[in-house]
């Protein structure tokens, strides 16, 4: 079996590994911690942008290697065989390519609960996948006080 477990900075990609962490897996199942860095939201048209935005760029890919590499252990440390992939551009289209090309039988991702407006501009990672995933997702929820900081 070969799963990849979507990752980034939130409470609810923690949440989805240690979903994983925690459940029962066949022996010969194998793990890909994948987290894709987007593009930065502006651009600098500076001279010297260029240069500026390739080491934001850089920075961004490398903070979402970590992120990665953090999970890997996780599961490693829970014995778990687990690789990372991490990638430039849409985590959207970077999850499903990446079930595409692995043949993955199952994608975990964390949701970030945004509904309305904020839904409308920053997209659903999760909703997208679930959508356009060529295997099985599972979408793991924090419960909403988690979530938001507030009581439910």
């Amino acid at each position: 079996m070969k799963i990849i477990v979507g990752v980034d900075d939130s409470p609810h990609s923690q949440a989805a590994v240690k979903w994983v962490r925690e459940m029962r897996w066949p022996a010969d199942t194998r793990f890909i911690v994948y987290s894709a860095s987007g593009f930065p939201a502006y651009v600098l048209v500076e001279p010297a942008g260029a240069s500026v935005y390739e080491r934001l760029e850089q920075d961004q890919l490398t903070a979402h290697d970590e992120l990665a590499a953090q999970a890997e252990q996780e599961l490693r440390g829970a014995g778990l065989t687990a690789s990372r992939r991490v990638e430039r551009g849409d985590p959207r289209e970077g999850l499903v390519h990446t079930a595409e090309t692995e043949h993955a039988d199952l994608i975990v991702v964390g949701s970030h609960g945004r509904t309305g407006f904020p839904r409308l501009i920053m997209g659903s990672v999760a909703s997208h996948v679930v959508t356009h995933a060529p295997c099985t997702v599972t979408v793991v929820k924090l419960p909403r006080a988690q979530a938001t900081g507030r009581p439910s």
